[in-house]
């Protein structure tokens, strides 16, 4: 399949700023292949491999700028893998997955226009292990099935609980984008899911997106305007999914 030059251009706007809050950049990945009108088939895959790589790209910067906190990803990773496996080996229905994709691409666009005004708290809040396992739980079912990573879900939840803060909550969103991306695609690989073959083209204009994103994003960056642009983006696409199909 080929792609016009301005699918690619997109890409590489939604990898930067989505890496710039180490976020893989899946439900802006499936938004611009929806608005292009790609399969099911090809989306759920492609945007779970890119995810991979950007999300580790995020980790990276984040995790070198000292923000992971293992006492949260833990727990989320032992619940999160097995149930992203198992969500990425099940099927679901095109007219469905548009439907409840667009409910989904829904959170970035409150995120991303901060209409959540989600901020950290001075102290966070230490969560018992049971809330982080269902948590985890409930985020890698629901993002392997979609072919998410879930750090579109994630993030919020832990600002709004308060269990991290702003860049703890990236850089621990972005190694559970990671594995969850990684249980998804091996889910389904399992069941004789397979890659378009132009996969390594977007994947390198992702990475070049997400190491500049989340280089920024690790360090200093104002973003307010570009996320704004996106969330319209994601609005255009959610309305496609739901109302047009």
């Amino acid at each position: 399949m080929e792609w016009p030059i301005l699918f690619y251009v997109l890409l590489l706007i939604v990898s930067f700023l989505y890496a710039s809050v180490g976020h893989g950049g899946a439900s802006g990945y499936i938004a611009l292949m929806s608005l292009f009108s790609f399969s099911p088939d090809v989306i759920r895959p492609a945007a779970l491999v890119m995810n991979v790589f950007v999300s580790g790209l995020s980790f990276y910067h984040f995790n070198k700028e000292g923000y992971f906190r293992k006492d949260l990803f833990i727990p989320l990773a032992i619940a999160s893998i097995p149930a992203a496996f198992f969500g990425g080996m099940l099927t679901v229905d095109a007219t469905i997955y548009k439907a409840i994709l667009g409910l989904v691409l829904c959170f970035p666009i409150l995120t991303l226009s901060g209409m959540f005004n989600l901020k950290e708290r001075e102290e966070s809040i230490n969560p018992t292990f049971i809330k982080l396992v269902f948590v985890g739980c409930l985020i890698g079912f629901f993002s392997g099935w979609i072919g998410i990573g879930g750090g579109i879900l994630l993030s919020p939840l832990l600002l709004f609980f308060g269990w991290a803060k702003m860049k703890e909550t990236a850089a621990v969103s972005a190694l559970f984008i990671f594995v969850n991306s990684m249980a998804g695609i091996l889910g389904q690989k399992l069941v004789g899911v397979q890659l378009d073959l132009n996969i390594g083209i977007l994947v390198g204009i992702v990475l070049i997106g997400g190491f500049a994103g989340s280089f920024l994003g690790a360090t200093k960056w104002n973003k307010r305007i570009l996320e704004k642009l996106l969330a319209f983006v994601l609005v255009i696409a959610v309305y496609k999914l739901i109302f047009t199909g």
